[in-house]
């Protein structure tokens, strides 16, 4: 297999991200390819790319975004002002799942945090993805708490 390279994403990158979450049948959060969505994909991405404490990422091969997640830091006064890290948006293209490209994409981002100094590294999964559930359980990982969501839009 060509190498797998992680790095930041770039505006060229975005309908390549677009078709990844739009694929994903699970999420239910509404993404699509059609063009008249196109602008509120390319806001959302200048102001993630313009935050100091968010980064959105790509697993590239060979100039194919394969997988992308993305990293937001936060700090609180729990954990006496500690910081903390999130990683959200996971996700790798269905025809190159089961071939180490999520364990790269994770270890990069826990590798990021230990950087920046964070005491832990959290993330939530829905409920129905299982299999992702032992692929982060697999990492090291432990379910620890419940989430809860309130939709408004």
């Amino acid at each position: 297999m060509a190498e797998i390279v992680i790095r930041r994403a770039r505006e060229a990158d975005l309908p390549e991200l677009i078709a990844l979450f739009a694929e994903d049948g699970i999420g239910g959060h509404g993404d699509t390819t059609e063009a008249s969505a196109f602008d509120d994909y390319l806001r959302a991405f200048h102001m993630i790319d313009a935050s100091g404490n968010e980064q959105l990422f790509v697993a590239d091969r060979e100039g194919e975004v394969v997988g992308t997640f993305q990293i937001l830091f936060n700090r609180t006064l729990t954990g006496r002002g500690s910081l903390s890290m999130i990683i959200e948006a996971v996700q790798t293209r269905a025809d190159m799942r089961g071939q180490g490209i999520g364990a790269r994409m994770i270890a990069y981002a826990i590798e990021e945090a230990r950087r920046r100094d964070c005491r832990l590294v959290q993330l939530t999964s829905n409920g129905a993805r299982v299999d992702a559930h032992r692929f982060y359980e697999r990492l090291g990982f432990s379910k620890s708490h419940f989430g809860f969501k309130m939709k408004l839009k």
